[in-house]
C-alpha cells in the first residue's frame, strides 16, 4: 500500500514537468472558474424576482427541495443549468487534456491549441454534458426527496459515478466517442488503473493541502511579527492570490495525471514527461 501511495505521489509530481513547460496550461481552470460564475450570474440574477434564484445558489438548502417538490418549472431550471455548468467544465477540460496529450507527443501546445481541440469535439461535449447533467439531476433529486437516506445515497452513487467515469474528458478527446461508448470504455481504463488514479489523486491532495498551508502561514506569521496593519492586509491579499494559484494548479494537474493514466492505457506509450516504471507499476506491471 506504502508502495501505491508514494508511486501516486510520483505520478502528481512528474506531472508538474508539463506544467513547468506549459505554464499557460493554467488558463483553461482559470477560464472554466470564471465561466461557471459567469452562468451562475446569469442564471441567478434574471430568476432573482421570480423566487427561482434558490434552485440554482441554495445548493442543499431545504428550500431548492421544496421547489423541486412544488414546482415543475424548478426541474427545468436546474437540470438546464446543469447541464450549462457540466458543458462549461467538460469544455476547458477537453482543451486541457488535448493540450497534455499534444506535450506528451513532443508538440509545443498554445492556448488555443486546446480551444481549437475541444471545438472540433463541440457534439461529443454536448452529448456528454447531457448525460451528466441528467446523472447529477436525479441524484439531486434522490438527495433531495429523501433527507439525510437520501444524501448518503446520492453521495455514494455520485462517487461510483465519478470514478468509472474518471476517463471520459480523454476518450472523447482522442477516439471521439459518444457519450454512452465513452463511459464503457472509461470503465475499462478505470479496471487497469483505478488504484493509481485514486492515490495519484491523493498525490495531489497532499501536495495541495501542505501548500495551502505553508501559504495560511504567510498572514499569521506577518500578523504575530508585525500586528495589524497595511502590511498585514497586504499579506492577507498575497495569501489569496497564491491560494488562487495552488487551486488553478491543483486543477491542472489533476487533468494531466488523467491523461497520462489514460495515454498509457490506451496507447501502450509512455509520455516524454514521465517515468516508465512509475506508469508500469500503475498497472501491475512493476517489480
Amino acid at each position: 500500500m506504502f508502495r501505491t501511495i508514494t508511486n501516486g505521489i510520483d505520478i502528481a509530481r512528474q506531472s508538474l514537468r508539463v506544467i513547468a513547460l506549459d505554464k499557460e496550461l493554467l488558463i483553461f481552470p482559470a477560464l472554466s472558474g470564471l465561466s461557471l460564475t459567469a452562468v451562475l450570474v446569469s442564471f441567478a440574477l434574471p430568476l432573482w424576482g421570480l423566487g427561482y434564484a434558490d434552485v440554482v445558489m441554495a445548493g442543499n438548502a431545504t428550500e431548492e427541495a421544496a421547489a423541486l417538490k412544488d414546482d415543475p418549472i424548478a426541474y427545468v431550471i436546474l437540470f438546464a443549468f446543469y447541464y450549462v455548468n457540466f458543458f462549461v467544465i467538460t469544455f476547458f477540460n477537453a482543451a486541457l487534456v488535448s493540450c497534455a496529450i499534444y506535450r506528451f507527443h513532443g508538440g509545443d501546445p498554445t492556448i488555443m491549441t486546446g480551444l481549437r481541440a475541444a471545438t472540433s469535439r463541440l457534439p461529443q461535449i454536448a452529448a456528454w454534458a447531457f448525460v451528466a447533467a441528467s446523472v447529477g439531476f436525479v441524484l439531486k433529486i434522490i438527495e433531495g426527496r429523501s433527507e439525510q437516506a437520501g444524501r448518503i445515497i446520492a453521495g455514494i452513487l455520485g462517487a461510483t459515478w465519478g470514478i468509472l467515469t474518471y476517463f471520459v474528458v480523454p476518450v472523447l478527446v482522442v477516439e471521439k466517442l459518444g457519450p454512452i461508448e465513452a463511459v464503457k470504455r472509461s470503465v475499462s481504463v478505470v479496471r487497469e488503473t483505478w488504484g493509481e488514479a485514486i492515490t495519484a489523486n491523493i498525490g495531489i491532495g497532499l501536495m495541495t493541502f501542505f501548500a495551502c498551508l505553508f501559504v495560511i502561514a504567510i498572514p499569521i506569521a506577518v500578523g504575530i511579527l508585525a500586528g495589524p496593519g497595511t502590511l498585514l492586509v497586504g499579506a492577507v491579499i498575497l495569501a489569496v492570490l497564491l491560494l488562487i494559484l495552488i487551486g488553478l494548479i491543483s486543477a491542472t494537474l489533476n487533468a494531466i495525471v488523467i491523461a497520462a493514466l489514460y495515454e498509457y492505457a490506451a496507447e501502450g506509450e509512455v509520455p516524454q514527461q514521465f517515468n516508465e516504471t512509475t506508469l508500469r507499476y500503475a498497472f501491475g506491471d512493476g517489480n
